[in-house]
């Protein structure tokens, strides 16, 4: 029996090559995915590690943490700690680490890296190891700054030019005084590094004789154990935590390791479903061989085979199969790891050097995919094939469905449809994250009923063609009967495009929702002009507020300060505004009581006051940051959004409570509203900062567009895959179809229908099973859609459904273009059959 299957698998392997495709390229993926999220994550742990190799123990303050009804704070690390680690026996060195956010223009003007990755420092001394200096010397003053070899290769900057830096004030233009290498991460990844001599660095972050951090470096023969004992004992338990540099590159390698895993999670989850679309061409596939060698095992079921002999030689062919495919997907797989790294350059991210990452785990895993899946997906045509009794196979009394297995395949098809309707439509009505799991499970019953029903589908709908076909006279009869001869067949050949399309209009479904939705929330909740906030997302100076209201042309200008407090002994972040401007500002929606703000009287969102038990006149005290309290009334409720929540209060009333007043974003209203001169008069008042952010509505709407299209044409990209795969499933099955058809093509050919007609029969079936699918995986992406948009809109307001009808004709479209561009070769095939030996053929 093992030779028979390998000589089977010999025998018809040209017809088997597609199935070794799929399933290639479902592996290749997977492999693919190991070894690129491998490679980087390797790449960034050897990163990690040698920015480590200067710290043997690493001394941080340590958080105190809120009690009753004091805002909990950070003590600061004063030069004072940093003598006393520095004179412990065990250390050779101490240094002091300063560290904030720190712009870096380009020649244009504009902000180099990406906003959160642009950093600043402090270099310690005339010779900082952890800096080596490519060319120059160590800064001096606030006039001089070192940059990293990247920053200055990508802008073009050299030792002795003028380059326009902001550290969260006004701009600086300071000389370039040297060039120096990192294997900072955040270089790494396309950001910027700027250094300062350590006194300058202290002023502009605000530490002034204070650090972030102090890195103590060993002495000979002293471990880092050892040392952080010493520190121990010598330092303030209470005020600061120490830590060794082993310590610090393991926990930075883990949290490396855990941000790749998502990345990791989700680009498999898109390899899964190309595997999944890969098992109905597998299990297509082998149904096919299976029925056209029937009379063969058959013949070796009666001359002595066991039923378990016949179905391990289909296995033994998978097997095979499976093998083959997946050493050449685990190949392929490595040159798209090897790719998409590449790739990351295009996107304008970088990524530290390291070899390409080929694990042990990866190899298994792509030949076990290949190989199970391959198995499982034939196991069912070959158990059902040892089934047959000899007589029956031999006469061919098999070929026809009982009615029993069809009245079975719908009632198992209509129960999970019917149940994966109503667990999805029980998941609507629950709050957003309660909702998700009951909904994913639903919508995976759904999936999996739709398929079983699909044969018993394939009929009415497919007949709804019939009167576009008649239009193609014989050859479109003979197409939307063949369609339908064998709906099993048909089914499974539609469904694997069926789901590509499924996904792909729900997440097109969802992510133009969204966009409306937010798009509505800001025109609706904002009546400001224009909102100013730093690119990294961190806090704005105060003078920034006081610019731009001194700005011409500004009408109404309110800060959005962020603070922390305690309130019935729980951690509540209060917003400052101005109180005279911000209802000019907004529009937002008062449920209860007034907008109104101004002295001990706040305006709170619906939420926050629904968690206290508040309402329009409640009173309640709040516990500020310096320790001190204050009775506020609460004034109105006002419905939140993602835009504009949280407790509002007058600036006055709570800046002098704060120890370093800072504001989140400047909302502005300006005489002439939103125009690219008013929008210049604004940026040039700031000082044309690079670190700051002046946006009007059409850019915060925009840049919500930018994240949700890269979001959707990711998924589309990755989509591709599983819709590749349904195309090879096109083809195979009606090459297969074509080959397992070819006495009738024969026939025709003799009685008439010339090679024109028999092309367009072909192609024209292939059509209809493609529509079919695609009609399928629309309604499906759709209610899918709809559903996980009534989880959004419970806790977004303005959220409407949107049907991109423009979009879901191109997925029509490109579902027809899928069966057309399928067809083409089977078609050509059917075409050159020899008449004679076609209709010989058996």
């Amino acid at each position: 029996m093992f030779r028979t299957a390998l000589r089977n698998v010999l025998a018809h392997k040209a017809r088997l090559l597609m199935t070794v495709l799929a399933v290639m390229l479902g592996v290749a993926f997977v492999s693919g995915t190991l070894v690129f999220t491998n490679t980087i994550s390797d790449a960034y742990q050897n990163s990690s590690a040698k920015g480590f190799e200067g710290v043997d123990v690493a001394v941080q303050a340590r958080h105190q943490d809120s009690k009753g009804d004091q805002v909990g704070r950070t003590p600061d690390l004063t030069q004072a700690l940093l003598d006393k680690a520095a004179k412990v026996p065990g250390a050779a060195s101490a240094t002091g680490v300063v560290s904030g956010f720190t712009a870096i223009a380009d020649k244009h003007g504009k902000l180099i890296g990406g906003g959160w990755q642009s950093e600043g420092g402090n270099y310690w001394g005339t010779k900082d190891a952890r800096y080596p200096l490519v060319s120059g010397h160590a800064p001096s003053g606030e006039g001089e700054v070192l940059i990293d070899s990247r920053t200055a290769e990508r802008a073009g900057y050299k030792v002795g030019d003028t380059v326009r830096i902001s550290v969260n004030g006004p701009v600086l233009e300071p000389t370039v005084a040297g060039v120096f290498t990192t294997d900072d991460g955040n270089v790494a990844a396309g950001g910027s590094l700027a250094l300062f001599d350590t006194a300058t660095a202290q002023q502009l972050f605000g530490k002034k004789g204070t650090y972030d951090e102090i890195d103590v470096t060993a002495k000979a023969g002293t471990g880092q154990a050892a040392l952080k004992s010493q520190l121990d004992a010598a330092l303030p338990k209470k005020l600061v935590e120490t830590t060794t540099g082993q310590k610090l590159a393991d926990d930075q390698a883990q949290q490396i390791s855990s941000s790749m895993s998502g990345l990791r999670s989700g680009l498999l989850v898109f390899a899964g479903i190309a595997l999944f679309v890969g098992t109905f061409i597998i299990a297509n596939t082998f149904t096919m061989l299976v029925a056209q060698r029937t009379k063969e095992l058959a013949l070796l079921r009666a001359v002595g085979a066991s039923r378990r002999q016949v179905t391990r030689s289909v296995l033994i062919e998978a097997f095979v199969v499976g093998a083959v495919a997946g050493v050449t997907g685990l190949v392929a797989g490595i040159g798209i790891g090897a790719g998409l790294r590449s790739l990351l350059g295009s996107f304008g991210a970088t990524v530290p050097d390291g070899p390409l990452v080929v694990s042990p785990g990866t190899v298994a895993a792509a030949l076990a995919v290949g190989v199970v899946i391959t198995m499982l997906a034939a196991w069912l045509p070959g158990r059902r094939a040892a089934k047959i009794p000899p007589v029956a196979a031999m006469s061919a009394l098999h070929a026809a469905p009982t009615t029993k297995s069809l009245v079975l395949r719908n009632t198992i098809g209509a129960l999970f449809s019917a149940a994966g309707v109503v667990v999805i439509l029980a998941a609507t009505t629950m709050s957003g994250s309660d909702g998700q799991a009951p909904m994913g499970f639903g919508a995976v019953l759904l999936i999996i009923g739709v398929f079983v029903l699909t044969p018993l589908l394939s009929r009415p709908l497919i007949a709804a063609a019939a009167p576009l076909l008649r239009g193609f006279g014989v050859a479109g009869k003979l197409a939307r009967q063949n369609s339908v001869r064998n709906p099993r067949r048909t089914a499974a050949t539609a469904s694997a495009l069926m789901i590509g399309l499924t996904l792909i209009t729900g997440m097109t479904v969802m992510a133009g929702s969204l966009q409306k939705s937010i798009d509505k929330m800001a025109s609706s909740a904002i009546r400001a002009d224009y909102i100013v906030s730093m690119a990294n997302g961190n806090a704005l100076s105060p003078d920034v507020a006081k610019k731009v209201a001194a700005t011409d042309g500004v009408t109404a200008s309110s800060p959005l300060g962020n603070a922390a407090s305690r309130i019935d002994g729980e951690t509540e972040f209060l917003t400052g505004v101005d109180g005279s401007s911000i209802g000019k500002l907004t529009d937002l929606t008062v449920d209860s009581g007034s907008f109104r703000v101004g002295g001990s009287d706040v305006t709170v969102d619906d939420d926050t006051a629904k968690s206290h038990g508040w309402k329009a006149g409640s009173v309640f005290t709040v516990h500020y940051e310096d320790g001190k309290s204050q009775r506020l009334t609460v004034a109105g409720v006002y419905e939140g959004n993602e835009v504009i929540r949280g407790i509002m209060l007058d600036s006055a009333t709570l800046t002098p409570h704060e120890t370093d007043p800072a504001d989140m974003q400047v909302m502005v209203k300006t005489a002439d509203g939103a125009s690219g001169a008013t929008k210049d008069r604004l940026e040039k008042a700031l000082g044309s900062n690079p670190a700051i952010k002046v946006q009007d509505k059409q850019d915060l709407s925009d840049s919500i567009a930018q994240a949700f299209t890269l979001i959707l044409n990711m998924v589309y990209g990755l989509l591709a895959m599983a819709v590749i795969v349904a195309v090879l499933g096109v083809i195979n099955t009606l090459a297969m179809s074509v080959f397992e058809r070819s006495q009738e093509i024969g026939m025709l050919r003799a009685i008439g229908l010339d090679r024109k007609a028999v092309k367009r029969m072909v192609r024209l079936e292939s059509l209809v099973i493609s529509l079919f699918g695609g009609v399928l995986g629309l309604g499906l992406g759709v209610f899918f859609g709809w559903a996980a948009g009534q989880l959004v809109g419970s806790r977004m307001p303005t959220y409407e459904l949107v049907l991109p009808w423009a979009r879901m004709a191109v997925f029509l479209l490109l579902a027809g273009t899928v069966g057309v561009l399928a067809a083409l070769w089977p078609a050509r095939r059917a075409a050159r059959l020899n008449v004679l030996a076609a209709i010989k053929a058996e």
